[in-house]
Order: C-alpha cells, then structure tokens, then sequence
C-alpha cells in the first residue's frame, strides 16, 4: 500500500469541489444504510468514500467548518416504524488510518485536557463490531424500548424485534433506575452463511454480508421473521443513566457484562499510544479467525471524568476514536477520462476502469484529482509518480489507504498502449462551453458560464434541496434534474412556485402527471412537503443558498451569532471587504476565516445572487430565529465571550467547549459586541482594547466562579 504521506498534495479548491462531490454520494448511501437493508453500496465502498471526505476535512482545517456531512450522523428512520427520540444523541466516531493518526488522536487529548506526553493516561481498545447500532432502555429493570440509531437524535422503534435476540435480556437486576445500553446487533458468519442457504433454496433474496443481513433481520415489520434469524449483541456504551456504572470505561464494561449484557471478549484496557498500536496488530491477526466481522479496532479515554471534560464535537465524542483497518491494492484498465462539473464550476476528472476488486468491493471510478494529478505532479509542481502521467488506456494502481475514496496511485508503463497519448484537459466546459479558466493560485480549472451552465444550476437546485438544507421529501437528485431539464425550475424560488403551476388549480398537472415516476399523488405530496418548507430555521436556510465556503458547521456559527435572517442580511450587506466594523464583527466570530467572510460578502455583493436570494425569501412564511444552546439558567447564554492570556486550571479549549455548552458565543477578538473579556497572565492587545471599549474583564477565577454560580 502506498505510504499515505508520500501522496501528492491537493490544491484547497479542490478539495472543496470533491467534498461536495461525496456528500451527494453520502447522503444517499446513509438513507440506504441506516433504513434499508440492501444498500447500494457495500460496506467496504462506503467505507472508502467517507474515509476520503474526512481525510480532505482533516487535511484541509479551513474545509473543516464548511464540510457539511462532519455535522451528520446516521440518517432519517424508516417510514414502517414507530419513531423513538433519543434522550441522549448517539454519536459516530472519527477515523484513524494509520499510526500517525493514533499518536494526533492522543496527542489531542492531551493537549485539550493539559497532560504532558509523559503523563499516564490509560485507554480502552475494543474491536469495532461491524453491526447495526442499537439503543435499549431500562427502567426500574424492565426493557421499555429498542430503537436504531436513526439520524442520531430519532431512530426506530424495534422493540418487538429485539425482544427476540436471546443476546438481550429483557429484565436485569441491580441496575440503575434508568439505563439505556447502548451497542451493536450483529450476525455471526456461520449464521450468515446457513441464513444465505435457506434463503436460496427457498427463493428468497441472498444478502451481500453479515451486516446487511443483521440489518434486514432487525427491520422485519414481522417479528417472527427475526425470530428465526439468529441475531446477536454486544454492549459497548450507554447514553442516559441515573447514576454511574462505575468511574471508568473499563469498569463500566464489566458492570454491564455482570448485568447479563454480552461484552466483546477482545476488549481491554492500554496505557497510551504504544500500547494500543500493540492491541490493534493483535486483534488484527484475530480478525479472521472471529465468527464474526470487525473493521477496525475503537479506543476510548478509561477515566470517565477525563471523558466529561473532554465532551463531543457536533457528531462525535473527542474522548474516542475508530482506527479502521487498511484495504488493499489493484491493478486494472483506464478506460476513459470524464470531466464532471460541479456547483462551483470546478472541472473535475474521474477515471473510468474496468471493474476491478479491490478489498472486498468492486471498483470501477476511481478520483484524478485535477489536471496536475494526471501529468504527473502536484499542486505546486512537484514530480509525482516519478513523473509518469496518466493516459486512456494504461493499466493502473487503484488503492484505498485506509479505506479512502479509490485514487489511481501509479501507473504501468510496460503496459501502456503505443498510441496512447497525453491526455489534453479541456479548456472549455463540457456542459456548456464557456471558458474554462484556471486562475492563479487555484488547483482546478472552472467554468466561467455561471448560472448559464446546466451543470453548476443542477448542482445548486440539488444542494439547496439536500437534507442539511431544506430537505424537502420528494425532491431528491433525480427529481431536481428532471425538473429542470423540463425547464420547470430554475432557480429555489422556482420550487415554491410549482404549486401555482402545476396543483390542483394549475395548468400543467397533467404534463407533469406524465412525467417518469410522478402521477397525482406523489405530485400532491411534493407540494404538501414544499408548504412545511416555508417554515424553515435560520441555518438551514444560510447552508442552502449554496455560497461558496460556506458549509453546515459555518451556517450554524453564523445562525447562533447573528440570531435572525434580518440580523444576518443586514450584516451582510454591510460588510465591505477588509474594513469597516460589520467586516471586523464578521471576522471575529470564533470559527469564520477570511476566506469564508470574503465568500458570504461578495455573495450578497453581487445584484444577480442577492435578486435571487430576495425571491427566495420572499416566498417563505417564517425563517425560525436561531436559538442559543439550551443551558438552563446559565448566566453567560447568548453573551458574547472572548479569552486571552494564558489560562491555568483549563486548557483554552476546553474553556471554550464549557462556554459553548453554557450558551455563550465565543469570539477571536474584542469588538464593541462583547459582552465579556476573560484574561489570564500575558494578556495583551484585546486587555487594552476592552478597556477603551469599556468590556467586562475579568480573570480565570471571576470566570469559573460565574459559570459555577459560586
């Protein structure tokens, strides 16, 4: 496998322009894997696609905010169950590839909790059972409800069904008054197996692998059906409890395997990185004698009070982590280069192959990067691949290290054709045929056609209906592109119309009756979905507008600080470009860079975009005002908090995770909207500029006692 450093570098835009490329991909895959149990990819090709759009967000921190499926966990439920609301979001867990991975993930914990290298810090490593999540909660001892991870914060009722997994129990004694178990169902390979063979002989549909198969014998609207399915568990965590298991990770293992839960017998505890590196390659060496699949191996902070402190990002705890397994290498044909458009212009190349295994799943596109890449050198001109470029024809080396995205990594020159010839990148778009420019500084080329390119207007349409945006049930990829290739819509306003023109007083119901896939009543339920679109919260709304750099978690900041849609407007129509104060109030929100600021004012800068953004608007009923974290009575919720100097009994970050949890907005510099300067020794500049702004300051201490309501 090719050493994961040794890869070439990517250019920023780049990067971008390929996120926005996976998270379609993604999105679909997540519905069809959390709700369905035929996905229409396999576990390992969903596995190399995620692993590549977390590897562009890690390797690029200024993608991390704007990389919208980081904020994402799961998918919506199912429609044939009854809905259950998590008490307590059931997280996903961020990836390690590799060693280095391993030594930043510990790296990190230290530096958040303050620990030196050298300090003991102890770490449970457990393998990561590759199952279906599942949430079940106890009380008084009775197991009330079972339910799927869903999107994290709902998933399905599947009581009935677990009921039937002789793994779970149903009653436990000496537990806590409210327990919920949190774990995997899974299905062992010999059950797979003998459940693979009835089903051929009797007819009946084959699954892929384990998992799957767990997944369809869960999801069975007939209990009895998963009765007959062999299905087991394995308990790893637990979300809402009324009093502690134990006060570590390990012990708290062993309390619930004395509860009647199964616990995985690889599970152990590892003092620092050393030793879990040394577990991992043990268990990897088990793996293939388990009866049962693993991906990877998970570990977690022991200390449960060092958990606490260390909390969770949007979707995952930073007190854990997934060291996946790696994949493997192939060598296969290039069949052909297309060039894909995507909503920013950026020309994109993907390598067409013939199909080809590669780690368990079968591979037949594979990413170019951009026209670099593919003669041979990265984004700042270096050799790659000892110069070799890539033409149609050659026979090439597809990878995933780590599970990534399928790249080709090098290229057979003993194989290539004798007319092979150099690939010539297009200089003008396929779609539309404008200029394809590539500006200085930028990695892509990207087409100059704007709103007139069908490409960059479908891909817009797609995102301002993608699930982190306004999520309308209905109007999925196919939907859009159908739509607008019937001229039916063209920009989002346009879908807030099509009732007018095509509903029940309309005049064009019967054509779009006729087109594929839509009749009278799917027709009605789009419009009935559209109408509960007009009352949309104010992240949403800023994500769906599609501007450049500007992502989920970039929405969400800008959401909270601004609060409402007519804060947020008026700000942005302000702002001018390096100056003026709504420039620097911009600029001081904690976790918006200068690109992003620059990108969000020459967006409403520009007449054509702020027109259509107006129409749009125009046609919603209410835009939800964004509201503070729920912190109770905190006494610094939706203040305005800033942090200098040096802090001594909490790390910054960790200062700044506690002031978020309590509501507080927290700010990379002093302007006249803070409400609140916390310096500790060595303060400077933003000491000086509070008080000649007349801002509160006050020391660490002052700080902790006001939070802690001492």
């Amino acid at each position: 496998m090719p050493d994961a450093k040794a890869l070439p570098e990517i250019g920023l835009d780049e990067a971008r322009e390929e996120l926005s490329k996976l998270e379609t991909l993604l999105r679909k895959a997540d519905r069809e894997y959390h709700s369905g149990a035929h996905p229409g990819l396999t576990d390992a090709e969903y596995d190399a696609e995620k692993r590549r759009y977390l590897e562009l967000a890690g390797r690029f921190p200024a993608l991390q905010a704007s990389a919208s499926l980081l904020d994402a966990v799961g998918a919506p439920p199912g429609e044939g169950f009854a809905k259950v609301k998590h008490s307590q979001r059931m997280l996903s867990l961020s990836n390690a590839t590799d060693e280095a991975g391993v030594r930043d993930f510990d790296e990190s914990v230290r530096k958040f909790l303050g620990l030196g290298a050298d300090a003991p810090l102890a770490y449970v490593a457990e393998p990561k059972i590759d199952g279906l999540s599942l949430s079940l909660r106890y009380e008084n001892g009775e197991l009330q409800h079972a339910a799927t991870r869903g999107d994290g914060e709902t998933g399905e009722n599947v009581t009935a069904n677990v009921r039937e997994i002789d793994d779970i129990p149903k009653r436990i004694d000496g537990a806590p008054k409210v327990l919920e178990v949190r774990g995997e169902a899974y299905m062992s390979r010999r059950d797979f197996a003998e459940l693979n063979a009835r089903q051929e002989a009797s007819g009946g549909k084959t699954f892929s692998n384990p998992r799957n198969a767990a997944a369809g014998s869960l999801r069975q609207l007939d209990a009895s059906v998963t009765r007959s399915r062999p299905l087991r568990f394995f308990a790893h965590a637990w979300g809402e409890i009324s009093e502690p298991l134990a006060n570590a990770h390990s012990g708290s293992l062993d309390r619930l395997g004395k509860l009647g839960f199964p616990t995985n017998p690889l599970a152990g505890k590892c003092d620092g990185p050393d030793d879990l590196l040394r577990r991992y390659g043990e268990i990897a060496e088990k793996r293939p004698t388990l009866d049962y699949d693993i991906d990877g191996v998970v570990y977690k902070v022991d200390d449960l009070a060092l958990q606490a402190r260390l909390g969770n990002r949007s979707t995952s705890p930073r007190w854990a982590i997934a060291h996946k397994f790696p994949a493997e290498l192939a060598w296969t044909r290039l069949v052909k280069i297309e060039i894909q458009v995507g909503r920013t212009g950026a020309l994109s190349p993907v390598a067409r192959l013939e199909p080809v295994t590669v780690g368990g799943a079968v591979v037949s596109n594979a990413t170019l990067h951009n026209e670099d890449y593919i003669a041979g050198r990265d984004s700042a001109g270096t050799t790659i691949r000892d110069g070799k470029d890539i033409r149609v024809g050659d026979f090439v080396q597809v990878y995933r290290a780590g599970d990534v995205i399928p790249k080709v990594a090098d290229v057979d020159l003993s194989k290539r054709p004798d007319d092979a010839s150099p690939y010539a990148f297009p200089e003008c778009c396929p779609e539309c045929g404008s200029a394809a420019i590539r500006e200085e500084g930028d990695s892509v080329r990207r087409c100059t056609g704007g709103l007139i390119c069908p490409a960059q207007a479908v891909e817009k349409l797609k995102h301002f209906v993608s699930r982190s945006a306004f999520d309308i049930e209905g109007l999925g990829s196919v939907q859009v592109e159908q739509l607008h290739g019937a001229g039916w819509i063209r920009e989002p306003a346009d879908v807030f119309t099509l009732e007018e023109r095509f509903g029940p007083h309309g005049v064009e119901l019967e054509r779009l009756g006729k087109r594929d896939g839509w009749g009278e009543k799917s027709a009605g339920n789009l419009f009935a979905a559209i109408r509960e679109r007009r009352k949309i919260a104010l992240n949403r709304v800023i994500f769906s507008l599609g501007i450049r750099h500007v992502g989920e978690g970039v929405a969400s900041l800008l959401a909270t600080h601004y609060g409402s849609w007519d804060a947020f407007q008026r700000a942005m129509t302000a702002a001018k470009l390096d100056c003026g104060s709504e420039w620097e109030h911009l600029m001081s929100i904690d976790g918006i860079g200068k690109v992003a600021a620059a990108s969000l004012v020459a967006s409403f800068g520009q007449e054509a975009e702020r027109k259509s953004i107006n129409r749009l608007i125009g046609h919603l009923e209410e835009i939800e005002d964004a509201s503070p974290t729920d912190a109770g009575d905190s006494p610094v919720a939706g203040k305005t908090v800033v942090f200098t100097g040096t802090l001594e009994r909490m790390t910054r970050a960790e200062a700044k995770a506690r002031a978020e949890s309590l509501g507080a907005k927290v700010s990379g510099s002093v302007s006249a909207k803070t409400d609140l300067l916390v310096a500790g020794p060595g303060a400077g500049s933003k000491a000086k500029k509070a008080a000649e702004l007349g801002v509160e300051t006050v020391d660490e201490d002052a700080w902790l006692a006001l939070i802690e309501g001492r």
